[in-house]
Order: C-alpha cells, then sequence, then structure tokens
C-alpha cells in the first residue's frame, strides 16, 4: 500500500517539490531523497523488510545495488532474506565492481535500488552482473516513479510504490519549471 510510504517520505522531508534535474538527466517537479527517509534505521528496515517481502518466494543467491542511493535498500533487503549483498559504484563516469566484490558464473542476483525513473543505473548493474557469468532474476525498488516509460529490464520488475511523476527532458520544460533554478540534489 503506497499511501503510508508516501507519508513517511512526506514527514521525513524526503519527497522534495521544486525544480530537480534527476541522475537520468531528466528535470521533474519532485525528487524523491530516500537518504532522508532511510537515515532511521528502523524505518530503513520497515520499508526495505517490505520490499523483501515481495521476493521471500523468488530463488537467487545475492543481492546487488547501484551506488549510492541503491546501497542502504540493497543492504537491508539481503538482510532481511539472509542473503549477501554487493554493490557497484561509479569509476570514471561508469558504474563498476570494486572493492573485491566478485560475482561467480551461474550466480542469481536481485538488483536492488531506491529510486527508478529511466532503469539507467539498474540495467548498468544488470549488465555488470551478465559481464561476469551471474544472471538476474528480478529487481526491486522502494519507487518506481517511471510512469508510462516504465523499463524493461527482462526479468521481474516489482517496487512499493508506483507513481506517474512528470520529468521532461531539458529542452522540453514547461514554462513554470523554466523560470526556477534546478537543483541536482542526487548523487552525480
Amino acid at each position: 500500500m503506497p499511501e503510508p510510504i508516501l507519508d513517511l517520505f512526506e514527514q521525513s522531508g524526503a519527497l522534495l517539490r521544486g525544480h530537480f534535474i534527476l541522475s537520468s538527466g531528466l528535470h521533474s517537479r519532485q525528487y524523491f531523497q530516500c537518504a532522508l527517509v532511510l537515515q532511521y534505521s528502523d524505518v530503513a528496515a520497515r520499508i526495505c523488510g517490505q520490499l523483501a517481502a515481495k521476493f521471500a518466494d523468488t530463488e537467487f543467491d545475492s543481492v546487488i545495488s547501484p551506488a549510492l542511493g541503491g546501497i542502504i535498500v540493497g543492504q537491508e533487503v539481503a538482510r532481511h532474506l539472509a542473503k549477501r549483498h554487493i554493490f557497484a559504484e561509479k569509476e570514471n563516469g561508469k558504474l563498476v565492481l570494486r572493492r573485491g566484490f566478485t560475482i561467480q558464473p551461474g550466480e542469481r542476483f536481485l538488483v536492488a535500488e531506491d529510486v527508478v525513473t529511466r532503469g539507467g543505473k539498474v540495467q548498468e548493474t544488470i549488465d555488470i552482473v551478465l559481464e561476469h557469468g551471474g544472471s538476474v532474476v528480478a529487481v526491486g525498488s522502494i519507487v518506481d516513479r517511471s510512469g508510462d516509460h516504465r523499463p524493461n529490464f527482462g526479468c521481474r520488475f516489482e517496487s512499493l510504490v508506483r507513481l506517474d511523476v512528470e520529468a521532461f527532458n531539458p529542452d522540453q520544460l514547461p514554462p513554470d519549471l523554466a523560470s526556477i533554478p534546478a537543483l541536482k540534489p542526487g548523487s552525480k
């Protein structure tokens, strides 16, 4: 049920309103700063526990998440499901495995993310798993804000909240957004 999750975002100040540049490069009137909700370990455990429950009957070996936003989500989902968690992080503008993380041939993964708009970071993470001989059986996110542009990751995709939030290309901004400065509160 999305309402309690959205209430948590509102109460913690994690649902921002204004003019934002998303990590996808698109512009939006709303921004979900999951870190403001997930900074409270009891709330993070509750939210990510709900996400983990969606995959309790799914066969997989490990959880992987893209840095930075997905790290807490991935760690908590993995903890709830008693799985290993690794993450991919940016190096020279591209997500890569570092810190000695490995993927075994045939290892099955759940990709965990905080917010999906167009799914670029999730797809990069999936590509990393595939390049190392693993497979991705499912993707889970707290918020799916892709609306009519829901990405096809080639596997099951679940979220706690699915919203149709407007997002605009930089050259197609409506006048109200074009008239105010844009903020980029997320990871770069």
